[in-house]
C-alpha cells in the first residue's frame, strides 16, 4: 500500500479545551505534508441581545456541540488561527458557518476537495450524545475522505466511560 500526503485538511474548532490540541494536530499534519489547512467553526446565530450577553443555559438546547453566537465563534476561530500560525501551517481559509457542526465539516471538506477532516472528541459520551449521536460519529459516517479523531490526553485519575455504561 502506498501512503500519500494530504493536500487539503479541514479542522473543526469550537473554542473548547479540546480545540487547541485538535487544531495543533491538524496544523502539524498540514505543515508536515505541505497541505492547505481550512479551519471551520460552526455556530448558531443568536439574537443581537443574546449574542451580546453570550449567555447559554444548561440543558434543553438543541444546538449541542455548536458555538452559540457569532462573536464567540469569531473568538474560537481567532484562537485556532493563532495555534495554526504557531505550528507553521498554511491556513487557506478560516470559516464561520451557521450550521450544525457535522454538516459544516462535511460540506466544507467536499467543497474544498479535502483529503482529511480532523476533529476532537471526548472519550465519554453524555446521554444527549447517546440519544442524538455525536458530531464525530456523524462526520465519520458522512465524510467521503479520511477522518482523524483527536482525543484529549488523560490525566491521572481520569477514567474512560465505556459505551454501555449506564448511570445518571
Amino acid at each position: 500500500m502506498t501512503m500519500k500526503d494530504y493536500r487539503t485538511i479541514v479542522v473543526g474548532t469550537d473554542g473548547s479545551s479540546l480545540a487547541e490540541p485538535t487544531v495543533g494536530r491538524a496544523s502539524w499534519l498540514a505543515k508536515h505534508d505541505d497541505a492547505n489547512l481550512v479551519i471551520v467553526c460552526a455556530y448558531s446565530r443568536l439574537s443581537r441581545r443574546d449574542d451580546a450577553k453570550n449567555v447559554a443555559t444548561l440543558g434543553g438546547d438543541a444546538r449541542v456541540g455548536q458555538v452559540l453566537g457569532r462573536a464567540a465563534a469569531g473568538q474560537a476561530l481567532n484562537e485556532a488561527m493563532q495555534v495554526a500560525t504557531n505550528e507553521g501551517a498554511t491556513v487557506t481559509a478560516a470559516l464561520l458557518i451557521d450550521e450544525e457542526p457535522a454538516e459544516a465539516l462535511i460540506a466544507t471538506a467536499d467543497e474544498q476537495g479535502a483529503d482529511l477532516i480532523v476533529l476532537g472528541s471526548l472519550h465519554d459520551r453524555t446521554i444527549v450524545d447517546r440519544l442524538l449521536g455525536s458530531t464525530a460519529e456523524a462526520v465519520v459516517k458522512g465524510a467521503t475522505c479520511d477522518v482523524l479523531i483527536v482525543r484529549p490526553e488523560l490525566e491521572d485519575g481520569d477514567l474512560e466511560v465505556p459505551e454501555d455504561a449506564v448511570g445518571l
